[in-house]
C-alpha cells in the first residue's frame, strides 16, 4: 500500500508540474480547484476547475 501511495503522489506532482510549465499559474489554480472539489465532493468547485482547464486546453490547441 505505501508503494502505491508513493507512485500516485509522484504522478500527481509530475502532472502538476507539467500543467504549471505549459499553462502557467492559471493552470495550477484550475488543477487545485479541481482537486479540492473532488476531494470535498463539491461539484461547484470541481466544475469550475474543470471549465478553466478546458478553456486553457482549447486556447492552446
Amino acid at each position: 500500500m505505501p508503494y502505491t501511495a508513493l507512485v500516485v503522489a509522484a504522478l500527481a506532482i509530475g502532472f502538476e508540474q507539467l500543467i504549471q510549465w505549459k499553462y502557467g499559474p492559471m493552470g495550477i489554480i484550475a488543477f487545485v480547484a479541481l482537486s479540492i472539489g473532488i476531494k470535498a465532493k463539491n461539484t461547484t468547485i470541481s466544475g469550475l476547475g474543470a471549465v478553466i482547464l478546458v478553456m486553457l486546453l482549447a486556447q492552446s490547441g
